[in-house]
């Protein structure tokens, strides 16, 4: 690290309320509505303001706590997601914009971050105004047309009306996994999960004090689920829930098809814009030195969108490749969101999508 340990030097870039004004010259294009300002939902409406080509056309909230008072004193038009609790929003001072129907009929493309399995039930509101609609990992494969990793299968999710972005951990195993099939292929893949028991902010979460096998059959959800946007992949997934906040950790082995060198493999995933590899320099030994990295850097929110991988850990035994990651749960689908966004609307193709995500919201280290 430079002189002075100034983390802005290897490409750390001030918050992005800081650097974003709420107003930019020039036509905007699409118009994207948010329903769930909450982790995922506040995240990307930043993220989507960000953009050069888009616009935030509103968010909703179901009840008016701080998040809706913050969403007001940006600028964001906000409604109500359920109209029994519409009066709620006036008794505590905030004011609504309308109802979640108005949003959605002049929305070009809807975001939904809900609470899992909410956005299953919101798919009909979205259909009976012809708007197309993400959702997040925590709903089922089949409410969708696609998966979506902007990495690995952008192009399938051109043209549809429902598409999923999948969840924290197989956003992160994504975006390892393609680099390395088109390398060097892959016979097999082995994670194991370790898990935190809740974001910082959701006190009802476990566990307290204990380790827990989660799930304790084999595998985990994780593995299917690369499996819906690597189809062919062989990959073995187990979890632990662990009782911290911060991010996630992966451990991870994969058997590559071909011949390759530690540092091959670290040069290759160096060159992926939304993998970090950690220089062994900078003396991060976990989680939340990597959360106090950020935090100093002024990252929005602390958030580290790229995947966090110890760039000594990568080890390449005969042939297997050996690594740890870490993957911050709330926002490392925020990039992913804004890219599915121009994917279901055709305005980009996966190479220039990805570059205008990451130049807007100065990713990269």
């Amino acid at each position: 690290m430079p002189d002075g340990g100034d983390p802005t030097a290897l490409g750390f870039r001030p918050a992005l309320e800081t650097v974003i004004p709420l107003a930019r010259a020039g036509p905007i294009m699409l118009r994207v509505g948010v329903n769930g300002y909450g982790t995922i939902g506040k995240r990307v409406a930043d993220a989507v303001r960000a953009q050069p080509d888009m616009e935030v056309a509103g968010v909703a909230k179901t009840r008016p706590n701080f998040e809706a008072e913050r969403a007001v004193a940006k600028d964001f038009p906000l409604y109500a997601a359920v109209e029994e609790r519409a009066d709620q929003f006036g008794e505590a001072g905030i004011d609504l914009a309308g109802m979640v129907e108005e949003l959605v009929e002049t929305a070009d493309v809807m975001v939904d971050a809900t609470p899992s399995g909410i956005g299953a039930e919101n798919k009909s509101l979205y259909e009976e105004h012809d708007t197309p609609a993400l959702y997040q990992g925590g709903e089922d494969e089949d409410l969708v047309d696609t998966s979506f990793n902007a990495r690995a299968n952008y192009a399938d999710a051109a043209g549809a009306d429902h598409v999923r972005v999948v969840s924290c951990n197989t956003t992160g195993l994504s975006r390892l996994v393609a680099p390395l099939e088109e390398e060097y292929g892959i016979e097999k893949v082995r994670a194991t999960l370790v898990r935190r028991g809740g974001d910082p902010a959701q006190s009802g979460r476990g566990p307290i004090n204990d380790i827990l096998p989660n799930p304790r059959t084999l595998p985990s959800h994780h593995g299917p689920d690369v499996k819906t946007i690597f189809p062919d992949l062989a990959i073995d997934t187990l979890g632990l829930k662990v009782p911290a906040t911060l991010m996630h950790t992966h451990s991870i082995n994969v058997t590559l098809d071909s011949d390759a060198t530690a540092d091959a493999v670290r040069d290759l995933l160096r060159d992926e814009s939304r993998l970090f590899v950690i220089p062994e320099r900078l003396d991060i030994d976990g989680a939340g030195a990597l959360k106090e990295f950020a935090l100093d850097a002024g990252r929005p929110r602390g958030d580290l969108w790229e995947n966090c991988i110890w760039g000594e850990s990568i080890t390449v035994e005969d042939d297997d490749l050996y690594l740890f990651q870490a993957i911050h749960q709330e926002s490392d689908v925020v990039p992913e969101n804004v890219d599915a966004i121009r994917a279901v609307t055709g305005s980009a193709d996966a190479a220039e999508s990805v570059a205008t995500t990451d130049d807007a919201l100065d990713m990269g280290f």
